[in-house]
């Protein structure tokens, strides 16, 4: 298996998770080159579609890369003994079960510390690890609810609206990784593990960031503002020729030149747009004006002229687009690895790039149980004992 970094090489990662946060938390450690083993049922004992989606779907692959798979059984007494083995040379855990199954098991925190008291364990949950929601099933769509996102997500008066993307389930697994960093940190000065807890609301709420501050701050309840900037304008989605774009002409320089590429010179000396607070107030008006003359061209020629400018502006890409922009592959935030039938396969490289040890993917996600075997074997399993555990259905 091609390692994917060496930034992470020295720490071996145990992966319990499932559907999306905690995947989401172990890829950050995997495509860093942590020695991951994704571990999961054996196949026909688990029930329903813990997954996501199918495991050859783009979201499973695209979770999963970069890690080595086993199967096994946590409900049987020797599977639990077996993972247990695997504790005691293991730098982190990952979990996001409902917050009283891992102690149900007998692989909570506690139970693991007393076998290696240098492990990370890290715990997502819907809720949190206690509190009167901490029995409550976790779903990312909730957690937007109840974490304030809904409420100033959409076009005014038009009622809550969802985000695009499962964001509180994804910033949930990134901050539990940043907490494994942080903790791996720490115990190169202590010695010592430590549990490592967060939770979709807590996520959600953390990311609502300026916007909490304006009600823990000021006393403020922000609503919704469709595509305007709630502070900063003119910030929002223009009409142009051909579809739409994205401007944001804040501060007194960026708007004279604004002002200037789209030759409304008056507009400098109109008293209702001629300073922040003034366009802020008049936001509507102004808006209405600006779309009466971004219309008259397209969206390519705008943004050319506004960048020339200097003033901050885009295109609103529909996904393939996305791929299609020449800085996005430029940035090689699209990453391919040859497939089965040798056919390169797309992934979501990572945002962010070192120097010395850079991220790559070095590895497909493994297939069910792909590597039992062999981890089994590094344990110090013969052949004979392996066929029997297989047997007997604990892998």
């Amino acid at each position: 298996m091609a390692s994917s970094s060496t930034a992470l090489s020295r720490f071996t990662v145990l992966d319990l998770t499932r559907v999306r946060s905690g995947p989401t938390c172990v890829r950050q450690l995997a495509d860093w080159g942590a020695k991951v083993i994704k571990i999961e049922m054996p196949e026909g004992l688990d029930a329903g579609d813990p997954m996501g989606g199918p495991r050859q779907g783009p979201d499973f692959q695209n979770l999963h890369r970069n890690k080595r798979g086993m199967t096994l059984n946590l409900k049987h007494p020797e599977g639990v003994a077996i993972f247990k083995q695997l504790v005691q040379e293991a730098d982190v855990v990952v979990e996001n079960f409902r917050p009283d199954v891992k102690d149900r098991l007998g692989v909570g925190y506690d139970t693991l510390a007393a076998i290696n008291p240098r492990l990370i364990y890290a715990s997502i949950s819907g809720f949190g690890q206690d509190g009167p929601y901490a029995g409550r099933p976790g779903f990312d769509q909730i957690a937007q609810g109840m974490g304030g996102l809904m409420s100033i997500t959409g076009l005014p008066g038009q009622g809550p609206v969802r985000v695009g993307i499962p964001i509180a389930d994804l910033c949930a697994g990134l901050f539990a990784a940043q907490g494994i960093m942080v903790a791996l940190l720490e115990r190169e000065v202590s010695g010592r593990g430590q549990w490592v807890q967060t939770s979709l609301l807590q996520a959600q709420v953390f990311m609502l960031d300026f916007q909490a501050a304006r009600w823990l701050m000021a006393g403020e309840v922000p609503k919704q503002a469709g595509n305007n900037h709630p502070t900063s304008i003119p910030t929002g989605v223009f009409p142009t020729a051909d579809g739409h774009m994205n401007i944001a002409a804040t501060g007194q320089r960026i708007w004279q030149r604004f002002c200037e590429v789209l030759d409304r010179r008056q507009w400098l000396e109109d008293p209702r747009y001629g300073s922040s607070a003034a366009r802020s107030q008049n936001r509507d008006a102004l808006n209405a004006e600006i779309a009466e003359v971004t219309r008259t061209d397209t969206s390519a020629n705008w943004v050319a002229r506004l960048n020339e400018a200097g003033v901050p502006c885009g295109p609103i890409n529909a996904i393939d687009q996305v791929f299609a922009d020449e800085q996005v592959k430029h940035l090689g935030i699209a990453s391919y690895l040859n497939g089965g039938s040798n056919e390169p396969v797309g992934y979501v490289a990572q945002p962010m790039t070192l120097s010395r040890t850079p991220s790559t993917i070095g590895s497909h996600p493994p297939r069910l149980g792909e590597h039992t075997d062999a981890i089994l074997a590094e344990l110090g399993y013969d052949a004979d004992r392996i066929a029997a555990l297989h047997a007997q259905q604990v892998v």
